[in-house]
């Protein structure tokens, strides 16, 4: 007969005694148990008794938890907790301090345990412990077991905190004021007050009085581990306690006291591994220090106030006026405020009224303390953004107030700045305490960011959503390596470039659509040979239909045209003038012929003779990027034929066709991005038939040949 389900095989042990195993059914109740298991060792009166886990937790089992019990549990006979309780809190009472010592130590080890803490609770036991605590007789190993056993008692949640008493709390304070201290003790001190600032604001505001910050940062210095992080744990429960207007307050008086170089030196960059505790303070300290910037975030700019009104001219005379040179002197009103509306326009406003831009919230005021921190901590990097998109063609220009208010959301976004703390999260950045007005600085690292972005994707104002959507990538991706510092972020930031993202991306995409598991790839490298051939083709093809090419004469007039394309046979390349506005001659309409057997080279870029003749300047840079040259035998001279390409592409197609023409290998980006085009397509049609269906990493081994091979059939036997 099977064993039923309820019944799993255990050993249960005793101190001096044989572990006996036994069957124990889930289904019978705990107490007649407990008397089976008591009289196979002839022990009278199994309600004395009880049965614990025989691991380090040495948790009672009881009828809500006794599914925990698997087959090969461990389980121990142990007093009930109602009477361990009550021998433990007597203990309490001995006149001996070794004997107290010793009831202390075994309640802190049973403490955890929930059964056993309501027992304790339940016979005034917590009563009894502060006690211990505010009599403070033995400041060392008794008072520190003490604070401990208290501490596990109230994290069950039976009894509240804010059930304390002012002289408890009051004592307990005087123990984290004191200098000379058990190092054990302290800490412990610090955890009980954190836990009653959390949970009590009377309380709270009691400790806050009680406790100098300049005493939490003493206590912060000491090279404690652990007495660092209970006084960071104590200081941010403050912070969070305090009204917006305290915390600023606390928060300033503690940046003067250099608690931010400390952090970033001494604890951040310390030999020792940071801890998850300390880490989610340091987290907390981050975000209240961030949310510093929610009420200038939610608040609109007024129109009527001269202060900002003053900052909004500030803003425009840093980037237009040359110190001492007041705009327009001399000039009517209403001709100063004409250039200064359109000065506004210059500067990125989209209205002529610089206050409507800001009245949007968020970022509301916050992006107005970011332009004018920009503009006053880096006035020349102000004022070559500022003027060199001014100077732009129309459209391309990036307009920095535009920019400014959406890059200023993008970081309250990125940062969550005022949204309220987690109460697990270890996500702090370590340069955020490597740097004063950390918030700022950032902003300056971004805005330039931003204008290089833009002039890498070629943005034009349609654009703007998109190079804002890059620059959030940029952002996010380097704020989560968490850089050390904001050189070290200016320098990763700055190397992940528009091109790098679009790496990454079809990266990730990859990724997420299995593309880049082993047998994928041998796959894709198996089918690159043919798709390679198929793109020279296309190239080839693309080459006998011909092109019509500009020449470009010395005064740079591209006013004549001329077609070039390859035979049939691919033998001969066929080219000839054309008129203006006429369509594409035939080949045999075309009076030159260059054999492609007299080809030396493919020529590109600066090394092409036509290019090395001209002089330097933009236009010649874009004639550069189109240009190739192909040089040939003529006589016993070299001779070049030469071709500014109308377009990038057509530039790739000739220079990939030609290449192949010269059984050379074809390496434009146009090819790259065929390839790959063509790669998923033929990749995706093979796997149609795999959907859903997983794709090991490793092949699967090759069974072994069998012994014999008796089970071929002969088909030359005939049958019967």
């Amino acid at each position: 007969m099977a064993p039923s389900r309820n019944v799993v095989k255990i050993a249960v042990q005793m101190r001096e005694a044989i572990p006996q195993l036994i069957q124990l059914d889930q289904a019978k109740p705990l107490a007649a148990v407990l008397k089976e298991v008591c009289e196979a060792w002839n022990l009278p009166h199994s309600e004395r008794y009880a049965l614990q886990f025989a691991d380090g937790h040495g948790r009672y089992i009881t009828e809500n938890n006794r599914m925990e019990i698997k087959n090969g549990s461990i389980l121990c006979l142990s007093t009930a907790p109602d009477l361990e309780a009550e021998r433990l809190l007597g203990g309490l009472q001995s006149k001996s301090p070794e004997g107290r010592r010793e009831a202390l130590r075994h309640l802190v080890l049973l403490a955890p345990d929930m059964t056993f803490a309501r027992e304790v609770i339940s016979r005034d036991g917590l009563q009894r412990i502060g006690t211990i605590i505010e009599d403070g007789d033995d400041l060392g190993d008794l008072l520190a077991l003490a604070l401990r056993a208290f501490l596990e008692l109230m994290e069950h949640g039976v009894v509240s905190w804010e059930t304390l008493s002012i002289p408890f709390v009051r004592k307990v304070v005087c123990y984290v004021n004191m200098n000379l201290m058990d190092a054990s003790v302290q800490p412990l001190a610090l955890g009980l007050l954190e836990s009653v600032t959390l949970s009590s604001p009377a309380l709270g505001q009691l400790v806050k009085s009680e406790v100098p910050l300049d005493r939490l940062l003493v206590h912060l210095q000491v090279m404690n581990q652990q007495l660092q992080t209970k006084a960071m744990a104590l200081l941010t429960a403050l912070l969070q306690g305090a009204s917006p207007a305290e915390r600023k307050h606390m928060l300033d008086y503690l940046w003067q006291r250099n608690l931010r170089q400390f952090i970033y030196k001494s604890i951040i960059h310390s030999a020792v591994p940071l801890g998850d505790e300390m880490a989610h303070h340091l987290y907390v300290l981050q975000a209240l220090t961030l949310g510093l910037l929610e009420p200038r975030m939610r608040t609109p700019l007024d129109p009527y106030s001269q202060e900002q009104r003053e900052q909004l001219q500030a803003l425009r005379q840093a980037a237009f006026e040359p110190e001492g040179e007041p705009l327009g002197s001399g000039l009517s009103a209403d001709r100063r405020r004409s250039l200064c509306a359109r000065e506004f326009r210059k500067l990125g406003f989209s209205n002529s009224n610089p206050a409507q831009d800001l009245e949007r919230v968020p970022p509301g005021l916050l992006a107005l303390d970011n332009m004018l921190y920009f503009s006053r901590h880096a006035p020349s990097a102000y004022s070559r953004f500022v003027l060199e998109n001014s100077s732009r063609e129309d459209k391309h220009e990036c307009p920095f107030a535009r920019s400014s208010i959406q890059l200023t959301v993008l970081l309250c976004e990125l940062l969550r700045v005022g949204e309220p703390c987690s109460e697990t999260a270890q996500d702090f950045s370590p340069m955020f305490f490597g740097q004063d007005q950390s918030f700022h600085e950032l902003f300056c690292v971004s805005i330039q960011l931003l204008n290089k972005t833009w002039k890498e994707m070629r943005a034009t104002q349609e654009d703007f959503d998109k190079v804002m959507q890059v620059v959030r990538e940029q952002l996010a991706r380097t704020l989560a390596l968490k850089p050390s510092s904001l050189e070290l972020f200016r320098t990763k930031v700055n190397a992940l470039t528009y091109g790098e993202v679009l790496r990454l991306r079809q990266t990730e995409r990859l990724h997420q659509e299995g593309s880049l598991a082993p047998p994928i790839l041998e796959l894709r490298e198996k089918l690159k040979p043919e798709l390679m051939g198929l793109i020279r083709q296309q190239r080839l093809l693309r080459l006998c239909e011909g092109t019509l090419f500009r020449k470009i004469s010395s005064r740079r007039r591209q006013d004549k045209l001329w077609f070039c394309c390859l035979s049939p046979n691919h033998k001969v390349l066929q080219y000839g003038d054309v008129e203006e506005g006429a369509g594409p001659p035939g080949p045999e309409s075309l009076p030159e012929q260059l054999p492609v057997a007299d080809i030396r080279a493919l020529l590109t870029g600066k090394d092409c003779p036509h290019v090395r003749e001209k002089g330097s300047g933009k236009q010649n840079k874009d004639v550069c990027e189109l240009a190739f040259s192909v040089s040939y035998e003529h006589g016993e001279e070299e001779a070049y034929l030469n071709f500014i390409a109308p377009s990038k592409r057509e530039f790739h197609l000739w220079t990939d066709g030609l290449s192949a023409l010269l059984g050379s290998p074809m390496g434009s980006e146009q090819t790259r991005l065929d390839l790959e085009q063509l790669l998923t397509m033929e990749t995706k049609l093979r796997l149609l038939e795999l959907e859903n269906v997983p794709i090991p990493e490793q092949p699967p081994p090759i069974p072994p040949p069998p012994t014999n091979f008796n089970f071929c059939y002969d088909c030359s036997i005939a049958e019967p």
